[in-house]
């Protein structure tokens, strides 16, 4: 299985991040001489102090470019870390497998479930493999075949939510790709076994939704959930991509924003600095929170499924009645 070693990545500092980069600089100097242990010392609590400071209060736009951030955990690091041992399975029995989707069985300490989730690669080669995480009509399908395979043996199914949106390619038109999001909602709102669904990076449109109808929905603190991304909604309003950090805010985008509309139901949230900065501790309490979860579902839920999630979607939105 394919195994990205975060902690040897190079660091990448996003606009924002940029006052951090000195003082790392400086950090690493001085922690290769033992003369400067007290400037270190101070160096070191300068940053954790900054970096606090800049985490505090981001933008919707920020937090947009933090869920895209090219050293973010996907989602074969967090299965790698969960999960001794994962048998991944491919294909959809019609057409072909599709990369951009890893699915399959795990154990997550004793708790058996099915782990599904869409997979960006880190370099060029990795992504035309992976398609950046954008899923096919048949990663749809291969989905959707997993799930029937957890509701046989009532296994809980937990979906890793990371896409810019479904492929729009000509291909994907011509193999039902429409379809094949919408079967999979119809077939997802009654599925008989548990549904976890957890946004680790981006959330877009339907590519997102084809993977995410749920019981509970859980987002990291640095993600985002939408029916179009900024650049796609400030290209339509005012045919201008470079007003997506205004398109952001109008969108409310983010997990707080998604909080007020019952859209989101939890957010986890990261160490100071981010996901892609300490990655072992996330993916400690989305494993602690993902277990605590699924026992919670599994005393709320009996066999009502359908009626849960129907009580789950009705509250979302708002209408008038005239």
């Amino acid at each position: 299985m394919e195994n990205i070693k975060i902690k040897k990545m190079k660091r990448h500092y996003l606009p924002f991040e940029k006052p951090l980069k000195d003082l790392d600089f400086e950090i690493e100097k001085l922690s290769n001489s033992e003369t400067e242990s007290d400037k270190l010392k101070e160096l070191i609590l300068e940053r954790e102090n900054l970096e606090k400071e800049i985490f505090a209060d981001l933008s919707a736009w920020e937090t947009v470019q933090l869920a895209r951030h090219p050293n973010r955990p996907y989602t074969l690091d967090y299965i790698n870390s969960w999960c001794d041992n994962f048998t991944e399975l491919h294909g959809d029995k019609a057409f072909s497998n599709d990369n951009a989707v890893v699915a399959g069985i795990g154990m997550i300490d004793s708790e058996k479930v099915v782990i599904i989730g869409q997979q960006k690669g880190r370099n060029t080669k990795d992504n035309i493999f992976r398609n950046f995480g954008m899923m096919k009509p048949e990663g749809y399908r291969k989905a959707l075949r997993v799930m029937k395979l957890a509701e046989k043996f009532k296994l809980p199914i937990i979906t890793l939510i990371d896409t810019p949106g479904a492929d729009p390619g000509i291909g994907a038109e011509e193999r039902g790709q429409g379809y094949a999001i919408a079967n999979n909602l119809f077939e997802m709102a009654s599925i008989k076994t548990q549904i976890l669904s957890i946004v680790i990076g981006e959330g877009a449109s339907g590519g997102a939704l084809g993977i995410g109808l749920c019981d509970k929905m859980i987002m990291l603190e640095h993600t985002w959930f939408s029916v179009i991304s900024p650049e796609g909604c400030a290209s339509i309003l005012w045919k201008d991509s470079s007003k997506a950090p205004e398109a952001a805010k109008s969108l409310k985008l983010t997990p707080k924003d998604l909080m007020e509309h019952d859209i989101c139901n939890m957010v986890v949230y990261e160490p100071a600095g981010g996901a892609h900065r300490h990655f072992d501790k996330t993916a400690d309490i989305l494993k602690d929170t993902i277990l605590s979860e699924i026992k919670e579902l599994k005393k709320n839920i009996n066999d009502d499924f359908l009626d849960y999630r129907v009580s789950r979607y009705d509250k979302l939105g708002v209408f008038r009645e005239d």
